[in-house]
């Protein structure tokens, strides 16, 4: 795991041809294949905590405490906080709940020594830290495929923000596109 003097927040999201960020374990798994499961495996283990919000929490927590393998092992093990005004009694393995002041709580557990703290997805939960600043790093992989119904749309009502593009190129497998981003300053 690496270390860092603060850790970084990576915002990783998944996104389809027509901009559908919804549901994506839908519409993104015939993607997927060992190349991506290395890369986000590489992503995870240089990662110390994942954050997410209640929706995302719900999704993961029926998903990856009973499935088999490295990558599921790894996120079981990880201390994971969820924040949450509802959640009172989290049954995933190393939770915490987190309530209200979700900027305060971040930008301190951000300050503490570790690795990347990893947020999945970018609902209402990961638009909030990025409006707040926090997101140190944005990657976005573009699955080839256009989700019928539209769904929700990546970075609705979000305050305008320019991101620099860090690096671009194929994905874990064919056909995904990774894009890296950070925050242009100033």
């Amino acid at each position: 795991m690496t270390m860092h003097c603060s850790r970084r927040l990576v915002l990783s999201t998944l996104v389809s041809l027509n901009g559908v960020i919804d549901e994506p374990m839908a519409w993104a798994g015939p993607y997927f294949g060992p190349g991506s499961a290395a890369a986000s495996l590489a992503v995870l283990r240089g990662s110390s905590a994942m954050l997410m919000g209640r929706g995302t929490y719900d999704v993961f927590s029926r998903q990856w405490p009973d499935t088999p393998g490295e990558y599921a092992a790894h996120l079981n093990a990880m201390p994971k906080y969820v924040f949450s005004s509802t959640l009172r009694d989290p049954h995933w393995t190393n939770t915490t709940v987190l309530g209200t002041g979700v900027a305060d709580t971040v930008a301190a557990l951000k300050r503490e020594p570790g690795g990347d703290l990893i947020v999945y997805g970018h609902s209402r939960f990961g638009r909030a830290l990025t409006a707040a600043g926090l997101v140190d790093e944005l990657a976005v992989t573009v699955v080839p495929v256009i989700v019928p119904g539209g769904g929700s749309r990546s970075w609705p009502g979000d305050a305008p923000s320019a991101w620099e593009l860090l690096s671009a190129g194929p994905g874990g497998d064919p056909g995904l596109v990774s894009l890296r981003y950070r925050p242009r300053r100033g």
